[in-house]
């Protein structure tokens, strides 16, 4: 019988995210992941088999940690509190929130696994629920609202390397309310041009 393996696969992303958010994907290496967590190397690849792998769970674990809450948002109905959660839930997961948000996957990954083929179904089949239980609801309203307005809010804070201040839920909030009441599509395109279109992880 083998012995228990010393350090966890969370263990092991937890350490490969802090090297990420905190010196760019580049920096990233197995050899500096090892170093973070205490490991030899021989130990991350006999887990992982290679960094792009290893680098393509912890995106993919990250996506679903944030999905959680965006999508029961949604099942409840609740498109603001969808919208609110991009916010409240970078402020609580910084250093994920950084790396979905700042890096795209392709700058981390060179080969994306296909296990990870369908990583944003969920949330995009809950879009697709909510829209079809508000059949006079445009969906691309409702992606804008939730998805790509919540995005643009919070990467500028992002970017400085802080959590978004408690200011931008009401900015959120009051560009969800236009988005989704106003028929006229003037002011979609008007709030268009002010937020920054989300990254693959948040779009449907």
């Amino acid at each position: 019988m083998g012995r228990p393996a010393k350090f966890s696969e969370d263990q092991i992303l937890d350490a490969a995210l802090a090297v990420t958010a905190e010196d760019g994907p580049a920096a990233a290496t197995v050899g500096a992941i090892a170093r973070r967590l205490g490991a030899p190397t021989g130990s991350i690849y006999h887990r992982f088999g290679s960094r792009d792998l290893l680098l393509a769970t912890l995106w993919a674990r990250c996506v679903r940690r944030f999905q959680e809450g965006f999508i029961t948002a949604l099942a409840a109905d609740d498109a603001e509190s969808a919208a609110l959660h991009t916010p409240r839930w970078c402020r609580s997961h910084l250093d994920e929130a950084a790396v979905l948000l700042l890096h795209r996957r392709q700058d981390l990954v060179a080969e994306w696994p296909d296990r990870f083929a369908a990583l944003n179904r969920e949330s995009v089949d809950a879009l697709n629920a909510f829209a079809g239980r508000h059949p006079g609801l445009d969906r691309e309203r409702l992606v804008f609202a939730t998805v790509d307005v919540p995005y643009g809010a919070v990467r500028r804070h992002l970017l400085d390397r802080r959590p978004p201040p408690p200011a931008v839920d009401d900015l959120i909030v009051t560009a969800c309310r236009a988005v989704l009441s106003e028929p006229a599509e003037d002011r979609l395109d008007g709030l268009r041009s002010v937020g920054q279109v989300g990254e693959d992880h948040f779009r449907a």
